[in-house]
C-alpha cells in the first residue's frame, strides 16, 4: 500500500499525562494504578550510523517504547518520520495501550520509531537500516511474538514488517513462533 505522512500535530508525552482520566475514574481502577499507567514501562532509545555516500555517514536514532507490559505480548507500530522523538513515541505506546484495552484485544501498548526521512533513502538504505534497528531490539530482548510484535505505522509498510522478521529469524533460528 501507499504510505501517507500525517501532517496534524500529534500527541506528546506531557498532552497524555495532563489527561484528566475522566473515564478512568469512574470505574474501579484503583489511584495508585492510574498513576502507574501515566509513565511507560521501559524506554529503549539506540543510535547507529548508517553509510549514506562514499564519504559520509549519518548517525540515526530510535526508540520502542513498551508502555504497559500488564499483558504481553505488547503491540504497536513502528514509524520512519523525522518528528519521531522520544516522548511522541512514549505518548502514542500510551495510547495503544487504551486501545488495545477498549476492544478487548489482550496485548500492551508499545511503539517505536526511527527519527529519518524515507523518501531521503534508498530501498537498500531503508533495508539496512531496518535491519540494523532490529537488531538493536533483538540484543536487548525488546522483539519477538511472546514479548513484543510490531505493525507497520507512518513511513513503514509490508516491505519492513518482512525486513524486521526476517533479521528476527537470523537471531532466533530455532524459535519456532518466529515464523508465525
Amino acid at each position: 500500500g501507499e504510505l501517507v505522512e500525517r501532517k496534524d500535530s500529534l500527541p506528546s508525552l506531557a498532552w497524555y499525562r495532563d489527561q484528566d482520566f475522566k473515564a478512568a475514574k469512574l470505574s474501579n481502577v484503583s489511584p495508585k494504578t492510574l498513576a502507574h499507567l501515566k509513565a511507560p514501562d521501559c524506554t529503549l532509545q539506540v543510535t547507529f550510523p548508517i553509510e549514506v555516500g562514499e564519504d559520509r555517514v549519518e548517525v540515526l536514532t530510535g526508540y520502542r517504547v513498551h508502555h504497559s507490559r500488564h499483558l504481553l505480548p505488547v503491540k504497536g507500530g513502528i514509524r520512519f518520520s523525522t518528528e519521531v522523538e522520544e516522548q511522541e513515541v512514549a505518548a502514542l505506546a500510551a495510547l495503544m495501550t487504551y486501545k488495545c484495552a477498549v476492544v478487548d484485544v489482550p496485548f500492551g501498548g508499545a511503539k517505536g520509531g526511527i527519527a529519518l526521512d524515507p523518501t531521503k533513502f534508498t530501498e537498500n538504505q531503508l533495508e539496512r537500516i531496518t535491519r540494523r534497528y532490529t537488531m538493536e531490539l533483538c540484543q536487548r530482548a525488546f522483539i519477538g511474538p511472546g514479548v513484543d510484535v510490531p505493525a507497520p505505522d507512518v513511513g513503514t509498510g509490508a516491505r519492513e514488517m518482512s525486513w524486521i522478521m526476517d533479521t528476527y529469524r537470523q537471531f532466533h533460528p530455532n524459535e519456532v513462533v518466529s515464523l508465525g
